[in-house]
């Protein structure tokens, strides 16, 4: 499986941004709907966070506090591609974005918003928000 996060750049406080990241390798006939798949950003000497997830087959999604009612996660099952749309951006929003997917078997509820959760990992992109 791999992922390929897309869509990051240099932009000003108060903008918008939408990262993309495009699923390939699956499974024959599933698409990236029967998977939980998730962003997570990590900041220069930071841990990395989870940002939002969005769960399989209609399961729900889930936002960080920092992040709610600005972020929106979707995805487009034709595409098998997982979008983050970023409304709003703040300073403290900078930071490499990692897109990742549940394996097979999904991940439980209780941990979604964890990053051992998941199997896959894209490669980042990078988020720069000047004020």
């Amino acid at each position: 499986v791999q992922l390929q996060a897309s869509g990051g750049g240099l932009v000003q406080a108060g903008d918008s941004l939408r990262l993309s990241c495009a699923a390939s390798g699956r499974t024959s006939g599933r698409t990236i709907s029967n998977y939980d798949m998730g962003w997570f950003r990590q900041a220069p000497g930071k841990e990395r966070e989870f940002v939002t997830a969005i769960r399989r087959r209609g399961g729900g999604m889930f936002y960080a506090d920092s992040v709610k009612g600005r972020f929106t996660i979707s995805r487009d099952s034709a595409t098998n591609t997982l979008y983050l749309q970023m409304n709003s951006l703040k300073p403290e929003d900078a930071a490499v974005y990692y897109c990742a997917s549940s394996g097979d078997t999904g991940i439980i509820l209780s941990q979604v918003r964890f990053g051992d959760s998941y199997a896959y990992w894209g490669q980042g992109t990078q988020v720069t928000v000047s004020s």
